[in-house]
């Protein structure tokens, strides 16, 4: 029979060596297991249904919206991710420190790779909405795919090189059993620093600054019922991009929303050692993010709406059905 303080202990067998373990009533336990749960199957079935979606309609086959399958790669992967927090809800560790160390490198890779991909974003709607008439000349899907592919590998080598104390000894730095904490080296923290937030974030709000100028002056031409033919074709065009970059300056702004608060809380701590089970909020908030960017998609990209449809139907199954147009 455990004592109340061996109850309260991760790991009672081991006394004062174990962490404590976060105490809550079972009914409060069993109802944050079920949402997080929800939140983890929504985020894997919402983002597998964006990914099938830009993977299957060849009209999707822009880079506009391989960057969003960019992002939703990482989304996917963060679904999964899920079920490690859901093991952190009591504040114990109860899997083995090399998996520990797995889960805080897969965070800061997809996460990374995450950033990077918004900031691609911002420069294509930037372009797109700035420079329409060079738009197709400067953003390939090819470029487009290059840079994809240079945000993950960055972003793997990054994460891999700072945490190779962590990958090479796993468990070195818990303060108790029961604990994940993964140790930062403060100049790869200052680095990561800027070149996940400072730096992304600067270009991201200079860039959607710029397009929401060229957005209000043509309101305005378009209130002031300033007619050219040539301008009438642009300004067709132009309204589509604005639509898109709406839709992607929301993601935008949540994704900053969700990402701040994390590195706020790496910053007070030094980027020193920062332990997944004390963070498990702003982890969260940010694993959140990822099942927002479908749900904004959802109501606000109308042939989204019209994939998932054929997908759920099982058209998508029949012969032809990649090269229908769901525009």
């Amino acid at each position: 029979m455990s004592t109340p303080d061996e109850a309260e202990l991760c790991y009672p067998h081991l006394g004062n060596s174990s962490c404590r373990r976060i105490m809550r009533s079972h009914s409060v336990s069993v109802l944050i297991h079920i949402i997080l749960s929800s939140i983890s199957v929504l985020t894997l079935t919402l983002n597998l249904l964006v990914i099938i979606t830009i993977s299957h309609f060849k009209k999707l086959h822009t880079p506009t919206n391989f960057l969003l399958l960019s992002l939703a790669v990482s989304d996917f992967s963060v679904g999964f991710l899920w079920i490690f927090q859901i093991l952190l809800l009591d504040g114990c560790w109860v899997l083995s420190a090399g998996w520990c160390v797995f889960n805080a490198v897969v965070i800061g890779i997809v996460t990374s790779a995450s950033i990077g991909t918004v900031v691609l974003i911002s420069v294509d709607r930037y372009v797109a909405v700035c420079d329409p008439m060079h738009y197709s000349t400067k953003v390939t899907p090819n470029r487009t795919k290059a840079g994809i592919v240079l945000c993950w590998l960055c972003s793997g080598i990054f994460y891999t090189a700072v945490l190779k104390d962590n990958i090479e000894h796993p468990g070195r730095f818990n303060s108790c059993a029961g604990d994940c904490t993964v140790y930062f080296p403060f100049i790869g923290g200052i680095v990561n620093l800027f070149l996940d937030f400072i730096f992304p974030v600067t270009i991201i709000v200079v860039l959607y600054v710029r397009v929401f100028v060229v957005a209000v002056s043509q309101a305005q031409a378009m209130r002031s019922h300033v007619r050219v033919v040539t301008f009438q074709v642009s300004q067709k065009v132009n309204r589509s991009e604005l639509k898109a970059a709406r839709v992607l300056g929301v993601v935008v702004v949540v994704f900053l929303i969700c990402l701040t608060p994390f590195f706020i809380a790496a910053f007070s701590t030094g980027f020193s050692d920062i332990s997944l089970t004390s963070f498990a909020f702003v982890f969260c908030l940010v694993l959140f993010n990822s099942l927002l960017n479908p749900v904004i998609y959802v109501f606000l990209y109308p042939w989204f709406r019209k994939s998932v449809k054929c997908i759920l139907s099982l058209q998508i199954l029949k012969s032809g059905s990649s090269e229908a147009n769901i525009l």
